[in-house]
């Protein structure tokens, strides 16, 4: 079956460019040139990945990414732009976005991003559901389940908690997220890092006992406060 792909893109040279590629590579593409247009194509039809420029008319790439997780938190969102500010790619993280690529790029990079994108999310994890404080993490469907309501992860979120899930013991180095989750440890994405372990921290708060604990200049910690029992 040909992987969807929603391309949002306004300008046609590299548009065209991206379509016939990935065409080419056995995706099938759907371009849209706005950002409206982009929003009614995903309401409108199932994707694996989504492709947004952050430039766009009408409607621009950030704000379209939040709208798409209104109704699907767990999409694959990767930024295409021109933009390389630390600033730009802390908001394409925020509003819902897994991944940055900037202008310009190669196609085989792109194509090794959207790769990596859907061997992550067609995977069957080795992972059962783990027990974590008064959560229920189901990293195989991206599901933090607790007793006020379940919280439907994306996957480099769901990426990041397995992560401290599965290393409770010890302090996670930040290169070692980076380098796990996302191939690297450019400074840009390491700083953005900071960005999902904000959003953990606020999915975690209906358990006070639970806590990312942050090493400066070293990494992360999941840590789980128990109360002190009588013997």
């Amino acid at each position: 079956m040909s992987r969807k792909v929603l391309l949002v893109e306004d300008d046609p040279a590299l548009g065209y460019v991206i379509r016939d590629g990935l065409a080419a590579r056995g995706f099938d593409v759907t371009w849209r040139t706005d950002g409206v247009a982009g929003l009614e194509a995903f309401l409108g039809s199932p994707f694996d990945v989504c492709l947004l420029d952050v430039m766009l008319p009408r409607k621009d790439g950030f704000t379209l990414a939040q709208d798409i997780r209104k109704s699907n938190a767990s999409v694959p969102i990767l930024f295409l732009t021109a933009k390389s500010m630390l600033e730009d790619k802390i908001s394409g993280f925020s509003a819902g976005g897994d991944d940055y690529l900037v202008k310009p790029f190669s196609m085989e990079e792109l194509v090794l991003r959207i790769e990596v994108f859907l061997r992550r999310t067609a995977s069957t994890p080795s992972d059962d559901v783990m027990s974590l404080g008064a959560y229920q993490f189901d990293p195989r469907n991206l599901t933090l389940h607790h007793a006020a309501g379940d919280k439907v992860l994306t996957q480099k979120e769901a990426d990041v908690l397995g992560m401290l899930c599965r290393h409770r013991d010890r302090v996670l180095k930040r290169e070692e997220i980076l380098q796990r989750v996302w191939g690297n440890d450019d400074y840009f994405v390491g700083r953005s890092l900071d960005v999902f372990i904000s959003k953990l921290r606020k999915y975690l708060k209906d358990d006070p006992s639970l806590e990312i604990v942050n090493y400066h200049g070293v990494g992360f910690r999941l840590e789980e406060k128990r109360s002190n029992q009588l013997s």
